[in-house]
């Protein structure tokens, strides 16, 4: 056996499935087309499309007692669009029982007679099979390299479901985790220590989210921003010191060039990150990626996380934020605060703090609007470019930000995160994106739509490692 696989199950996706298999008495059957994503030694299945095996024309009485097979058009047709689609192909099937399941050896035996011709079909990626019970599964997955198990399943809702083969023991968590883990168990508190999560931008919001991670226990951060500690920064950024900003540089009596080596030395902010994070929890895993998100070799080491947040405010960065999302099935929060001020007069017109949960097959950030197309040109263009073409008036002005309400919107998307990954919320909980106004006192939600004919959620999605390239703009 070569290293196990893990499944990624939209709801929208589980739901079709469940409902096919469970939905009425008898044996049912069918096929998941599945995305394939190999990134950082893990390995996933993206669940695509559940197509559903009709009984009695689809899948037929087999030989022996209680045996069921899928008919050979079905098998074929299925097996070309896979082929035709760079996905693998899953039969899927049930057994009775609800925590435990496994395959029969006639199962097993059929794998070995026909699975290795189905793999010159499909031509590339994987093929297999699963097999439900109501709160298990169990899966043999070929490829060219060998035979592997599936380990686990998610169910990727408002609040996650895990199924496995048998219930796995879970051990009593960290004393330090006592208070919390009364809230969603000890269970909860192991699914938070084995989660790998991405946050996009050390700013003021991302560093509040590095610090509320590490502290409810998770166990791998990824932390990408390409800037350094400022001393404008330091009001915002917790635990920043002024060491960090080497403020003693920015004297501006000192000669222009001893400045401009100070900013060059003061801490990369992503370093800020880690030490808060291991001061939190010092067995706490962080990547510390100092550079743009956009290159693809930064990109690329956020493609197996289990969640991601998005913390920097250029809308380059919530495409390809997006664009990941969907693709491997990550859910994740995109997160902002904003004030507005008149230009003439200088008042406040408006003070918000946003989060905006996207989640694969619930409406994106695209689809919504959320991403400006005009803007992303501006922010591709030189200094020079933009100067001669006035997208902006002065490019001094620089926009207010306070901790509190960049503190409003991480505290809000991190008990999202905590609830979503440990599955206590409820699975028919909407995903609506909320918009806090602290001045007028109001919160509001919005319900974001989804477009079927989304270029960015319903082209990229599910399609992993074999899909569409990234939207990266460093070549």
């Amino acid at each position: 056996m070569t290293q196990p696989w893990d499944l990624r199950l939209p709801v929208s996706v589980f739901e079709r499935l469940e409902q096919h298999l469970f939905g009425t008495p008898g044996p049912r059957a069918g096929v998941l087309l599945a995305g394939v994503a190999e990134a950082s030694g893990s390995r996933r299945l993206l669940a695509r499309e559940f197509v559903e095996a009709q009984d009695g024309i689809d899948y037929l009485t087999g030989r022996g007692r209680g045996h069921h097979r899928l008919a050979a058009a079905f098998v074929r047709d299925a097996a070309l669009r896979a082929s035709a689609e760079n996905l693998a192909y899953l039969a899927v099937h049930t057994h009775g029982g609800d925590s435990h399941v496994g395959f029969s050896g006639e199962d097993l035996a059929s794998h070995e007679n026909g699975y290795p011709a189905l793999l010159d079909i499909v031509g590339g990626p994987p093929v297999g099979a699963l097999v439900f019970a109501r709160g298990a599964v169990a899966g043999d997955i070929w490829t060219r390299d060998g035979r592997a198990l599936v380990r686990e399943a998610v169910i990727l809702g408002p609040g996650f479901k895990r199924l496995r083969p048998e219930p796995m023991p879970v051990a009593r968590a960290d004393p330090r985790y006592d208070r919390q883990a009364r809230l969603f168990g000890d269970a909860g508190q192991a699914i938070l220590r084995a989660s790998k999560v991405g946050v996009i931008g050390a700013g003021g919001m991302g560093m509040l989210l590095v610090e509320y991670l590490a502290r409810l226990g998770v166990g791998h951060l990824v932390v990408v921003d390409p800037d350094r500690v400022e001393p404008s920064n330091l009001p915002r950024l917790p635990g920043s010191r002024r060491s960090d900003a080497r403020v003693w540089f920015n004297d501006p009596w000192l000669p222009t060039w001893l400045r401009t080596l100070g900013r060059k030395r003061a801490r990369p902010k992503v370093d800020l990150a880690a030490r808060l994070a291991r001061e939190a929890d010092p067995a706490v895993r962080v990547d510390r990626l100092f550079a743009d998100v956009r290159q693809p070799e930064v990109a690329a080491q956020l493609l197996d996380c289990d969640y991601l947040f998005l913390a920097a405010n250029s809308d380059q960065a919530r495409f390809l934020f997006n664009a990941i999302c969907q693709q491997f099935l990550i859910p994740g929060a995109q997160l902002g605060a904003k004030v507005g001020i008149e230009p003439a007069t200088g008042m406040v017109t408006a003070v918000h703090s946003v989060g905006r949960t996207v989640f694969p097959g619930q409406g994106c950030l695209w689809c919504n609007g959320a991403v400006s197309p005009t803007r992303m040109a501006e922010e591709a263009a030189s200094p020079a470019q933009r100067r001669a073409q006035r997208y902006v008036d002065d490019p001094d002005v620089v926009a207010p930000s306070v901790i509190t309400l960049n503190a409003t919107a991480a505290s809000l998307a991190a008990n999202d995160f905590m609830f979503s990954v440990t599955g206590l919320t409820p699975r028919d909980a909407p995903l609506d994106w909320v918009r806090v106004h602290p001045l007028a006192r109001d919160v509001q939600f919005d319900r974001p739509r989804r477009d079927p004919d989304c270029l960015e959620c319903a082209g990229r999605f599910a399609r992993g490692s074999l899909g569409p390239r990234l939207p990266t703009y460093f070549r």
